[in-house]
């Protein structure tokens, strides 16, 4: 029992790496034709279908996200070219712009055939990469196949029609558009303000433009409409290149409407030299957006403005429900040590910050090595969730009092409590708990800060998710190293073991709401064989800290019993009755 924190808490930490989430996208490879000739180009299509809400990310995913990747393996003859992509919807969500597909996207990719296969069937498959995200962002994946006969003609599939559509999506030339761009006047520091132009053919309105991604410069992401006569349309966009010279070439895809119509077409931007094109008009630049670039990482002043708001996430996740009980205790502790030497505190601050922050780099790891690609998206791991609501159920027993967790390092007066005096092997493991239960915690700011340094260099990441962890133990650094302040804190005394019980309560309520979460994964079944574990683990524990922590007699025989009871119950409930190491692919009794 002395470990059994440390061992569930980097169980949690570290079954981010080996989870296979539920995936809310399916893949499948189709063709336009069964059979085709030697010397053919045909094209292929990866289709993607999304659940309602979800959605995956185009060639350029803006902000966050991550675009969709294609890995193809085909046999000898055959060779892919580049994705055709369709076009895509912009969203805006937590200060956030990113390019999106939704409901259902068709990749087209175009095959060419050699001029010297044999006639016959061959296989053809890719493996597929895509992020799906609603409110949480998930990694898939899937291997595709399909079957296509060389032979002496070409032969139409029942997909065929499918291909029509999928390209009517596609953007089409600008031939005929009548696009013209100029640089308005020479660059600053916020980037060179460029004028996009083009004639309102047909009564177009709602203009737009969705920059290709490069390393060469940035874009802002939100173009600004300009008021122009009704026969115009007219963008203004910032670009900062990476190098003293502004870019020649800017491909994307324009977008206007008619109609209620959505057109897009396909162009590649020649900036003229300083003057808006064709009489245009000449504005000043308005201000860039924070964030509003693609590509390369952000300017130094962007970066900085990122990093306050993820030390500001981190100290707003010290508020939350399911992290506020363990750090009240923590409070309680330093409460508790009022008098004791002031190195002591201060120590003891240092390692459970190192804690919080060995804790955090762990979690930039797996984003960097693209195991993990936002806050929460564990919560998506049927097994995951399961086991954060054995550990918020048991942590809440803990604060009521049933057992005690001894953690490392931490002495004994009696059987029964704790004395003072806190090991640093337990502030450091008590830091590595409260990421642990934040993982159950999204803060509005530490989920736009997140999801920005998610589409950033590893550095960046790497500072991103360390000044959360500052956040977090911020408050006990400061009540640490500056005595003064726990003038704030209240008296020690016998209230203190009264809150500590009020504690356990929340911790109940965020356990509850994750068991009703084991419904989406494992069907009505989930929330009964779960609930049921739950209630032999309590009374397990209670034997355990009733009968061998606070007992006298017959120690051995009640931890025994105990044991049996988890170990039982574990093997029937969880494992014979919810197979919950394999959940099931489709959930039945769920939408």
């Amino acid at each position: 029992m002395r470990i059994i924190a440390t061992v569930v808490a980097f169980a949690c930490l570290a079954l981010n790496t080996l989870a296979a989430p539920t995936s809310h996208t399916t893949a499948e490879l189709l063709l336009p034709v069964e059979s085709a000739r030697p010397g053919d180009t045909l094209l292929a299509a990866v289709r993607l279908r999304m659940e309602p809400r979800w959605h995956t990310y185009w060639k350029n995913s803006g902000e966050s996200g991550k675009p969709t990747e294609i890995e193809w393996q085909l046999p000898a003859g055959i060779t892919a070219g580049e994705i055709q992509w369709p076009t895509p919807e912009r969203l805006e969500a937590e200060g956030l712009t990113t390019f999106v597909l939704h409901n259902e996207a068709t990749l087209l990719v175009s095959l060419t055939l050699a001029a010297d296969l044999k006639p016959g069937p061959l296989e053809l498959k890719a493996k597929v990469f895509w992020l799906e995200c609603e409110e949480l962002c998930i990694p898939g994946d899937a291997t595709v196949s399909a079957t296509l006969n060389i032979g002496n003609e070409t032969k139409p599939s029942a997909n065929a029609a499918l291909f029509t559509v999928a390209q009517a999506k596609l953007p089409q030339p600008a031939t005929a558009l009548g696009v013209k761009s100029a640089w308005e006047k020479p660059g600053s520091t916020n980037g060179r303000p460029l004028i996009i132009e083009w004639p309102a053919k047909n009564g177009a309105t709602d203009p737009d433009f969705f920059p290709y991604a490069s390393d060469d410069y940035k874009t802002q992401l939100k173009p600004e409409r300009l008021p122009v006569d009704a026969g115009r349309l007219a963008l203004r966009m910032l670009v900062k290149p990476s190098s003293t010279n502004s870019p020649t070439q800017i491909p994307g895809v324009l977008v206007q409407k008619v109609g209620g119509k959505v057109e897009s077409f396909e162009v590649t931007l020649t900036p003229s030299a300083s003057g808006a094109p064709a009489s245009g008009p000449a504005a000043q630049p308005t201000a860039k957006p924070a964030g509003s670039e693609t590509g390369a990482p952000a300017a130094s002043g962007s970066v900085l403005k990122w990093l306050l708001l993820a030390l500001c996430g981190g100290l707003i996740l010290n508020l939350m429900p399911c992290v506020l009980p363990i750090l009240s205790l923590k409070v309680l502790s330093i409460v508790n040590q009022r008098g004791a030497p002031a190195n002591h505190a201060r120590k003891h601050a240092l390692v459970y910050t190192l804690g919080v922050l060995v804790s955090f780099w762990a979690l930039a790891g797996l984003v960097i090595a693209g195991r993990l690609a936002s806050w929460g998206e564990q919560f998506q791991d049927p097994r995951f969730v399961v086991i954060m609501t054995v550990l918020m159920t048991l942590v809440g027993l803990n604060l009521f009092g049933l057992f005690e967790v001894i953690l490392p390092g931490a002495t004994i007066n009696k059987a029964s409590e704790l004395t003072a005096k806190e090991g640093l092997s337990g502030a450091f493991f008590n830091g590595v708990l409260a990421v642990v239960l934040g993982a159950s915690c999204v803060a509005p700011v530490l989920a736009a800060a997140v999801g920005w340094a998610i589409s950033q260099p590893p550095l960046i990441i790497l500072l991103s998710f360390s000044m959360i962890g500052l956040g977090l133990a911020l408050p006990f650094v400061l009540l640490s190293f500056f005595p003064a302040l726990q003038r704030l804190l209240p008296k020690p005394g016998a209230w203190m073991e009264k809150f500590k019980i009020a504690m356990g309560f929340p911790m109940l309520a965020t356990a509850a709401w994750l068991l009703a979460q084991t419904a989406d994964h494992f069907g009505p079944g989930g929330p009964l064989w779960v609930g049921l574990f739950l209630v032999l683990l309590a009374l397990a524990m209670w034997i355990y800290g009733e009968f061998h922590q606070r007992g006298s007699k017959r120690r051995s025989l009640a931890a025994v019993i105990a044991l049996v009871i988890a170990i039982g119950s574990y093997a029937w409930a969880l494992e014979s009755q919810l197979h919950w190491r394999n959940p099931p692919a489709n959930v039945p009794g769920t939408q």
